[in-house]
């Protein structure tokens, strides 16, 4: 049984369909949510799913007491579900391979710094693209450019605004991310 931390900096819908997914899983649990927000809806969410839940600041992120703290709750793969900041190297190496991430366009594009939600489905828009899709890859020290372990597409029309497009985007999250997240364990 692999133990399951979340890193998420917003409404925690994804982290919410991961814990209801491993709730009877023989293969792994979500032992702990975390955010780098103490107003992110995703605690409210942890405290209604009765996960352990804490708020950490980003100085504690790139020191290494996050680290200390996954490793004090015996955590062997981290999930991140809309966290939004960039991964130190002391994460990385605290759980190397062990570290995934969910990005909202089939990378390589639409990836990097600044390219997360809203961000990413206006840009998908404005260039006029038919397809849009999921990512999910393991993260190493570059923003969306680890090892792509899974992509899933959706067509997207000329009439989708990029909340269409967030939305077929999201039921592709839901559908998939949990099932990829037990594979790896």
């Amino acid at each position: 049984m692999k133990n399951i931390a979340i890193l998420a900096s917003g409404s925690g819908s994804n982290a919410e369909e991961i814990v209801k997914y491993f709730k009877d899983s023989q293969k792994g649990k979500v032992v702990l949510i975390a955010s780098n927000k103490k107003d992110a809806f995703v605690l409210q969410r942890a405290e209604k799913l009765k996960i352990p839940h804490f708020t950490f600041t980003k100085s504690e992120l790139d020191s290494g007491k996050l680290v200390t703290k996954l490793q004090e709750a015996k955590v062997d793969w981290v999930v991140l579900a809309g966290f939004l900041l960039k991964i130190p190297a002391n994460l990385i190496q605290a759980f190397p391979d062990s570290i995934v991430n969910i990005h909202p366009a089939l990378l390589p594009k639409y990836g990097g710094k600044g390219m997360y939600g809203m961000h990413v489905h206006q840009a998908v828009r404005e260039a006029g693209d038919t397809v849009s899709g999921i990512t999910i890859h393991l993260v190493n020290e570059q923003y969306d450019e680890g090892k792509i372990i899974f992509q899933a597409a959706v067509p997207i029309s000329a009439e989708d605004s990029p909340e269409d497009i967030a939305a077929k985007v999201h039921s592709l999250e839901y559908k998939y991310f949990p099932n990829v997240i037990e594979s790896l364990l």
